[in-house]
């Protein structure tokens, strides 16, 4: 059986984290996926990577950490997800302990959803260069796994690097949260397969088919190099295909299940709640088919 979850921008005219939450939890959904970002330099030297204008509610992110503990808090059995928690932007130790509290918090149901960012003004605003991004991630990433696994952890790199030291509380999981990687670059499969423990691509449609089966594969390949059996990744994938009323987003999900993801996230659209609602429920409608 697929597992599906929200993924949505939560922002002060949304519909609170708490009562989507709920609902999602209430109407089959098994997970809720936030996004970050932590403000916007006014600047806008760095183009939007969709093209065109900057859509306004990038300017409006709550923290995800905060709107997914609100969910969790209300919720027995919904997992609570970032999309992505852009790790650059956050020191290591901090990150590590906001990410164990959310955990326990949620009894062991959150799951990092982890990218680098693609506005470098935002990053340089947080003291990165944007050409280090990806190596700030992998120290980030790897200082966080020591700090959740052992009781003295100490870790030193370039951009990371602290001496021993105690950090509680740990998660409820053994080794952590599951880490996916939301990236999509040739790049993919060696930092997966190094420190993450899931996929986390975009899909736009079914012209995406192909990269999105090649990634996979690429992920096998390099597991099976690494000695890490493929069975231990987790394949998720948000689709932004189909946002309107239309039909084929029940083929699209058909494809994407075939191609070998476990969980598909639907997108909901950054709105007021009026013009949420619709579609959600037509997602829930949606996925009833799937049970």
């Amino acid at each position: 059986m697929a597992d599906f979850g929200i993924c949505s921008v939560p922002t002060h005219y949304t519909i609170p984290p708490a009562e989507l939450g709920k609902w999602a939890e209430a109407n089959g959904f098994e997970s809720l996926w936030y996004g970050e970002h932590s403000h916007i330099p006014t600047s806008r030297k760095t183009p939007f990577p969709m093209g065109g204008e900057l859509p306004q509610f990038y300017k409006e992110f709550f923290d995800p950490f905060i709107a997914l503990t609100a969910a969790a808090a209300v919720t027995t059995k919904l997992k609570v997800g970032t999309s992505v928690c852009l790790v650059p932007e956050h020191n290591a130790i901090n990150l590590a302990k906001t990410v164990a509290c959310l955990d326990q918090v949620s009894k062991g149901r959150f799951v990092l959803g982890i990218g680098a960012g693609w506005n470098a003004e935002e990053m340089a605003d947080h003291g990165v260069d944007i050409k280090d991004r990806w190596k700030v991630t992998r120290e980030g990433v790897l200082a966080m796994k020591e700090i959740w696994t052992r009781e003295v952890a100490e870790y030193h790199g370039k951009f990371v690097n602290f001496d021993p030291l105690w950090c509680w509380p740990k998660p409820v999981r053994a080794g952590g949260p599951p880490v996916l990687m939301g990236a999509s670059s040739k790049w993919v499969p060696k930092r997966v397969v190094e420190y993450c423990d899931g996929w986390f691509p975009i899909d736009v449609g079914p012209g995406a088919s192909e990269e999105l089966a090649s990634g996979i594969e690429a992920i096998r390949l390099e597991a099976a190099q690494r000695g890490r059996a493929i069975s231990q990744f987790d394949f998720t994938v948000l689709t932004a295909f189909d946002m309107g009323a239309g039909g084929g987003l029940d083929t699209r999900i058909r494809d994407l299940l075939k191609l070998g993801f476990n969980r598909i996230l639907l997108m909901a659209p950054v709105a007021r709640p009026d013009q949420q609602w619709p579609v959600l429920e037509r997602y829930a409608g949606l996925i009833r088919k799937f049970a």
